[in-house]
Formats: C-alpha cells, sequence, structure tokens
C-alpha cells in the first residue's frame, strides 16, 4: 500500500489500531468498534510518501517515526540523463542539468531542492518555457521571496540562452 504525503493526515486517526500493529506485525488485537480479531498479513507493506518542504512533516510523531524507516531520496540527474538517452531525445541535457544543480546549490537546502520530474517529458522542447516560467520561476520566487534578484540568472530568457537554445525555440 502506498500513501501519498503520509505526513498531512491526522495519523492516529487514519491508522487506529494500525498504529499498534505497524509495530508489533505478529501480533492480532480486536477492533475497537467491532471487536473482530485483526491483524497485518506479512505480505502487506505501508509505504508513506513526504515532501521534506512540507513543514508539516515536523509534526509526525514519534510513534509514527518508530515504525517507519526513513529514506531520502535527492534528486538523481543520472535518471534525467539517462531518461533522454533511452528516449533519445535530442535536447542539451548536460546544460539542463548544470543549471538545475546551480539552483540547488543556491537553494543551499536540501529539503527544498529542484527535483528531475517537471523534465521528465517526451516533448521537453515544446513544454521547457512553460514548465520553467510556470512552474520553476514561482518557486524561485516563493522561496526567494526577500531576495528576488538571487533567481534573476535563472529568468527563462536567462536560461534558454545557457541551454543554447535558438531564438525560435521556445522563445
Amino acid at each position: 500500500m502506498i500513501i501519498d504525503e503520509i505526513n498531512r493526515a491526522n495519523l492516529s486517526n487514519v491508522f487506529g489500531e494500525l498504529m499498534y500493529l505497524l509495530e508489533y506485525r505478529d501480533q492480532e488485537i480486536n477492533l475497537a468498534g467491532s471487536h473482530e480479531p485483526f491483524n497485518i498479513p506479512e505480505n502487506v507493506r505501508i509505504i508513506g510518501t513526504m515532501n521534506t518542504a512540507d513543514r508539516s512533516i515536523a509534526l509526525v510523531d514519534h510513534a509514527l517515526r518508530r515504525r517507519f524507516a526513513f529514506i531520502k531520496i535527492a534528486p538523481n540527474y543520472n535518471i534525467l540523463k539517462r531518461y533522454y538517452e533511452e528516449c533519445f531525445i535530442n535536447f542539451p541535457i548536460d546544460q539542463l542539468i548544470q543549471v538545475l544543480q546551480d539552483i540547488n546549490k543556491m537553494i543551499n537546502d536540501p529539503n527544498y531542492e529542484i527535483g528531475i520530474s517537471f523534465f521528465m517529458v517526451y516533448n521537453i522542447k515544446d513544454n521547457l518555457k512553460d514548465i520553467w516560467e510556470m512552474e520553476i520561476e514561482p518557486y524561485l520566487e516563493e522561496y526567494f521571496y526577500n531576495a528576488l534578484d538571487k533567481i534573476e540568472q535563472f529568468r527563462w530568457n536567462k536560461v534558454k540562452i545557457k541551454l543554447g537554445l535558438n531564438a525560435d525555440e521556445n522563445n
């Protein structure tokens, strides 16, 4: 079972008796409402995702932290590069990766890094301008709301030059 953004829910209300069984999987309990016996089968795995940029992650209670392993997944630029190679997409991916690395270095907080999923689209040349102006720039503007001058080098008109795109490509 995959629960996306697990930290957004009131976990004790959502999980109820399951919280106990997550830690003691070999046991069986009676459900509060029906009093029927319940256990978690051995073949059931629960994966919960969290976006660490969301401050509600601080509210994840310690009982849940004790019952789950936490794995940080940072942007993996090799996956993005391999995606373009395997899909035979002719695009300056190395330059885009460099721009993303420069942005994430400027952000200087792994919880707020810009990931690669924005750019894993087959028709990137047709969509990159929109992705950049409608997703990346607003994100940077929000993150650097008190230092907007920092993001000027990452405005679309400058990024397209760094990517070596022609004037008629993604105006």
